[in-house]
């Protein structure tokens, strides 16, 4: 899959129509695993394919978002390093939220 194919599952509706759909994934699974992925399916009230999809897409997410690596087009990158290198803004409420006692050590 070429980086023009990648999206992001937030970004893709799940629920569109037939005719935005125009490529096929084959899997093969065993009788235990489709068995379980047909139960997890009925239980959110979704079809096979909605949860599957909907599934593999926020696993796929996940994937690319702890990638050390990234690619980018020169222009995404140039507009990458020009917010790197802007100066920094000091919030001085998030200051203040930094050097709070942490509630949740004793």
């Amino acid at each position: 899959m070429s980086s023009n194919e990648t999206y992001s599952a937030a970004q893709s509706d799940t629920h569109a129509d037939r005719s935005a759909r125009d490529a096929r994934i084959n899997l093969r699974v065993s009788k235990k695993q489709a068995a379980l992925i047909r139960r997890a399916a009925d239980a959110q009230d979704k079809s096979l394919t909605e949860f599957v999809v909907a599934s593999a897409a926020v696993a796929a997410e996940q994937v690319l978002a702890d990638r050390r690596w990234f690619r980018l087009e020169d222009s995404a990158w140039e507009s990458f390093e020009a917010l790197m290198d802007r100066p920094a803004v000091f919030k001085p409420r998030l200051s203040e939220n930094m050097n709070a006692k942490d509630p949740f050590v004793d």
